[in-house]
């Protein structure tokens, strides 16, 4: 392939690549640490402005053949993720607004962290998925306590470092049984370990799906998410609520693309997800930490997430993308429009929450249209995300998982429309302040709210272009 063709196909990834050494250089420069946040936007928008269009011009490439390939489809999901990224830069104004609360570090930690999610959705081998989800997850421990806003960061940041990396040895050790039984590092061996019936195979795939199971935060194995999002600042909770959890997600994609799944993985892949949606619903009803409450939503989701790998492979990549896009765009849209307060453990609390509409009902409207498009409440997006997801459940045979997993979702009307109701309902209890990066997170929820917007209005010629 001629070297100007595959500088192209990796357009997106040298964009972010350049705005990460500016920021390298930017640190060197006395007076300049102001400018760190304005070269990530420049960086993150025109990475996902390369991949919309490359996508647009139809453009196809194997710049390293078996390792690495895009497709409209792939620059698609690619810019729609790192898109993403734009309101929780936005919003890190409200934590990281000085030299010692991170002003550098954090749009630098967040533009290397995407540089590896970037590649995984191009991932053709073992090795850059890995290599992607490794990139994508390292800097993530360091943002955790970049802000320092509570004693328990620290806390934190460590049962994200261990259970991680016992994830990471995980998913390694799955991956080399599969390189010993099959012969190959494509992504193509994890189908032939799947299809194969012998115990080193069997055993292979059940190491690579628990490992992502725990990146994911799936039942049994999401203890460390309530925690690390409590623990971590707005933004940072914002990104790993988002697109750490849509990375696991496009590995997940990438390893069963074209694969159909049968036999006992049926079983691993339904009762583990389903007990994720009822446990993460009941859970999240009793937290008065909208982090935490957040952090078990997002457990439920992942459920909804793994629950299509049951369907057909036909469609896959556009119900799990489809559902992605829609809940990162909700809950980013929600963290975008919380109300600021100095003490973070204060901003943290329900009660925040509380008459919020009197107060500030730009806010409360914006946080409202996200708990409905979370819930699944029709007319909004997430309806529309998790009819997808039942849909191919169902056309695959799987009815009475389908029907379980809807009566799972149900559970999670209470808490959704409890957040509504203390906002337009209830009296206030705290007094309204101000930050000098509120402007800015607003900036990064209308951003979330025009994405919310067209995904209500017209799903099918979005889901036509994935």
């Amino acid at each position: 392939m001629p070297g100007s063709e595959a500088l192209l196909a990796m357009l997106p990834e040298h964009l972010l690549l350049g705005g990460m050494v500016l920021l390298l250089i930017v640190t060197l420069i006395s007076g300049a640490r102001g400018l760190a946040l304005p070269i990530a936007l420049l960086s993150v928008g025109a990475s996902a402005v390369a991949a919309f269009w490359l996508a647009g011009t139809g453009f196809t490439a194997q710049p390293f053949p078996g390792q690495f390939s895009v497709s409209p489809g792939i620059l698609i999901t690619k810019g729609a993720l790192i898109a993403l990224a734009l309101p929780v830069l936005l919003m890190s104004r409200t934590d990281f607004s000085t030299a010692e609360r991170g002003e550098i570090e954090f749009p630098l930690l967040l533009v290397s962290s995407l540089y590896g999610m970037s590649l995984l959705p191009s991932a053709d081998s073992a090795l850059v998925l890995f290599l992607g989800l490794e990139m994508m997850s390292i800097p993530v421990y360091a943002l955790i306590v970049l802000a320092f806003r509570r004693p328990q960061a620290a806390e934190s940041a460590l049962k994200y470092l261990v259970l991680s990396g016992a994830a990471s040895a995980t998913f390694l050790m799955g991956l080399s049984l599969i390189y010993g039984t099959t012969g190959s590092m494509g992504i193509e061996a994890f189908a032939q370990a799947l299809a194969a019936s012998d115990l080193l195979s069997r055993t292979a795939v059940v190491l690579v799906l628990l490992a992502l199971f725990l990146k994911a935060a799936v039942v049994p194995f999401h203890a460390w998410a309530p925690d690390t999002y409590e623990g971590a600042s707005v933004p940072v909770t914002a990104y790993m609520a988002t697109l750490s959890k849509a990375a696991a997600l496009m590995v997940a994609v990438r390893l069963f693309s074209g694969v159909t799944v049968s036999g006992p993985l049926v079983e691993l892949l339904a009762v583990l997800p389903l007990v994720s949606i009822v446990w993460g619903n009941i859970a999240a009803i009793r937290q008065g930490s909208l982090r935490r409450m957040i952090a078990y939503s997002s457990i439920a989701h992942a459920g909804y997430l793994f629950y299509a790998f049951l369907g057909n492979a036909d469609g896959r990549l556009e119900a799990v993308t489809f559902y992605l896009v829609v809940y990162s765009a909700a809950n980013l849209l929600a963290f975008a429009a919380l109300p600021a307060h100095p003490d973070d453990a204060v901003r943290d609390r329900m009660e925040t929450l509380d008459g919020l509409f009197h107060r500030d009902p730009f806010a409360a409207s914006l946080i409202a249209i996200a708990m409905l498009s979370l819930a699944g409440l029709p007319p909004f997006p997430g309806f529309t995300a998790k009819f997808l997801i039942f849909r191919n459940v169902m056309a695959a045979g799987y009815n009475t998982y389908a029907v379980l997993g809807l009566v799972g979702s149900f559970l999670g009307l209470y808490f959704y429309l409890r957040v509504v109701q203390r906002m337009f309902m209830n009296n206030s209890t705290v007094t309204a302040h101000t930050s000098p990066g509120m402007a800015l997170a607003r900036v990064g929820g209308v951003i979330c709210l025009l994405a919310t917007a067209v995904l209500t209005i017209a799903p099918g010629w979005v889901l036509a272009r994935i």
